[in-house]
């Protein structure tokens, strides 16, 4: 009997419903592992589990979490390390979801320990960053943390205001801190480890037809709401994919079909992506297609 099953995958694989399904099977609480779906204010653009599929088994660190934050891995390693004790407590398996590849790999591999950034510095930052274009911000972050800048690319704003933030606060370079490792809270041996991995092809129209979903079930006044916040563009929750597109599509900027076109291409991207961080950073999962995934998680269990 393993400790934990964890379900990782790309978007749009099948984890949530194999992990409810799970749940359902072992008696126990699903937690989630996706950077997005910890945000409230985005329900229905980060596919999160309806209110239906929540009341079918106990769900753990989903929409716990203001768009207005900047949430971290160290917060979620925080957030996980008290779900997975409630867990134990209350005699329930823990079912961890998601396709945030970083989660995982701190969770298995534990996480760097990084220095505490003051609310001021990171305001002063984000303040001194506005206005300017990202590789703008990526020449600043190479005259004084060049060996960070050497392994970013000129366009990833949020970890180049990020490896800037950690430069001010601390004098040191970020990937100082990311070298020394921390304490994992499972090991993969204790786990079932599961990759899904859909035929590509098929994954691709798996992301358009939900991404067409999420716009009927109103996908659009989400995130027009969360666009009236007037919060900070580089926010995690601002980047979720499709609140790009549709942002300016509310502003006028690009018509409705480009904004939906925009998350659909942003998506299948990011699957990609996630496929590679797996293969490379997470080789203790075993790949399995959708289909075969329950069975292969109720093994030995």
């Amino acid at each position: 009997m393993f400790e934990a099953i964890l379900i990782a995958g790309p978007t749009a694989s099948g984890k949530s419903a194999l992990a409810i399904a799970l749940a359902q099977k072992l008696d126990g609480v699903v937690i989630n592992a996706d950077s997005m779906q910890v945000y409230r204010d985005l329900r229905i653009i980060t596919a999160r589990p309806t209110p239906e599929e929540e009341v079918l088994v106990p769900h753990a660190m989903f929409g716990h979490v203001d768009a207005a934050i900047n949430y971290s891995a160290g917060q979620w390693m925080a957030d996980v390390q008290r779900a997975l004790a409630d867990a134990k407590a209350r005699g329930r398996m823990p079912v961890v979801a998601g396709g945030t590849g970083l989660y995982f790999k701190a969770l298995l591999h534990g996480l760097s320990a990084m220095p505490e950034v003051p609310d001021i510095v990171r305001a002063q930052v984000r303040a001194d960053a506005e206005g300017q274009e990202t590789p703008e911000l990526h020449q600043r972050l190479a005259g004084c943390d060049p060996l960070t800048a050497a392994r970013l690319k000129p366009n990833d704003r949020q970890r180049i205001l990020r490896a800037l933030e950690v430069f001010s606060a601390s004098g040191l370079s970020i990937t100082v801190f990311q070298e020394q490792k921390g304490i994992p809270l499972l090991t993969s041996s204790q786990c079932r480890c599961l990759f899904l991995a859909p035929e590509r092809t098929e994954l691709y129209k798996r992301i358009d037809r939900r991404f067409d979903v999420m716009m009927e079930q109103g996908a659009l006044e989400e995130v027009k709401a969360l666009g009236a916040r007037g919060l900070d563009p580089a926010l995690p929750a601002m980047r979720a994919h499709g609140v790009p597109g549709l942002l300016a599509y509310l502003k006028g900027d690009v018509p409705l079909e480009h904004a939906v076109a925009k998350g659909k291409i942003d998506t299948r991207h990011y699957s990609k992506r996630q496929f590679t961080w797996f293969r490379h950073q997470l080789t203790e999962f075993d790949w399995v297609t959708p289909e075969a995934g329950l069975a292969a998680a109720l093994k030995d269990n």
